[in-house]
């Protein structure tokens, strides 16, 4: 990912082979990344199961929230495109245990088609 591409927000595709062995300890055994995205410092990371939306915080980066969404809890999503006058997009997913969805915000120009992309082939093909 190019530093300038990481300041403004845009998601760019993470090599997947490397992110399995730093993922050792959160994946269970058999489990493997099939897509990952990454978005500055944070993460988004496919497996076969679910949703890991990887959270770096603090100056450092060193704090780190691995919040998991399986596939089939996912009730619904949506992307919001950048317009003239809002230059942000945006992803909502609704589980099924929660009234209000999770957001979540990118600048414009991220690939917010390919995220959404990997989400639906996680809900539609199992």
């Amino acid at each position: 990912m190019g530093f300038l591409s990481g300041l403004m927000g845009n998601a760019s595709e993470v090599d997947t082979e490397k992110l399995q062995a730093e993922f050792e300890s959160i994946l269970f055994d058999g489990e493997t990344i099939t897509q990952a995205y990454q978005v500055i410092r944070d993460m988004f990371v496919f497996t076969e199961y679910r949703l890991i939306i990887v959270d770096r915080q603090g100056v450092t980066g060193k704090k780190v929230e691995y919040h998991t969404i399986p596939f089939k809890s996912i009730s619904q999503f949506a992307v919001e495109t950048a317009g003239t006058f809002d230059m942000d997009t945006e992803l909502k997913i609704w589980v099924s245990s929660a009234k209000e969805p999770l957001v979540k915000q990118f600048k414009s120009g991220t690939n917010i088609v390919a995220i959404q992309k990997a989400i639906a082939q996680g809900i539609f093909t199992k």
